[in-house]
């Protein structure tokens, strides 16, 4: 699965070219205080993770939708080929040990 961050993007296309300008936005707008450091960071690339209400509020701030600040591109990923199970999953015997479902 492949993820593209838009931001700057949707930031250019509202006339905002600053992660100054963004973070002032932030404020103004979604009531959301942010470090200069992390608004630097997402203006310069996709986050690793993202809170929902981070999320929130840039939609909030730059009047968009998730969509515009993130494409998913959901092609299915071919499965790698199957691999016997491990050894330890076996018993001595060559069969296969099953496990009991815990408790509930």
């Amino acid at each position: 699965m492949e993820v593209q961050w838009k931001l700057r993007m949707a930031a250019a296309q509202r006339e905002v070219w600053t992660g100054a300008q963004l973070r002032r936005l932030l404020a103004e707008r979604a009531g959301v205080e942010m470090s200069a450091a992390s608004v630097s960071a997402l203006m310069r690339q996709a986050p690793k993770q993202l809170k929902l209400s981070t999320l929130q509020a840039l939609c909030v701030t730059l009047d968009c939708q998730p969509g515009d600040l993130i494409e998913v591109d959901t092609t299915p990923v071919a499965k790698p080929a199957s691999r016997s199970k491990p050894a330890r999953e076996r018993s001595a015997g060559g069969q296969r040990r099953s496990r009991t479902p815990p408790p509930f």
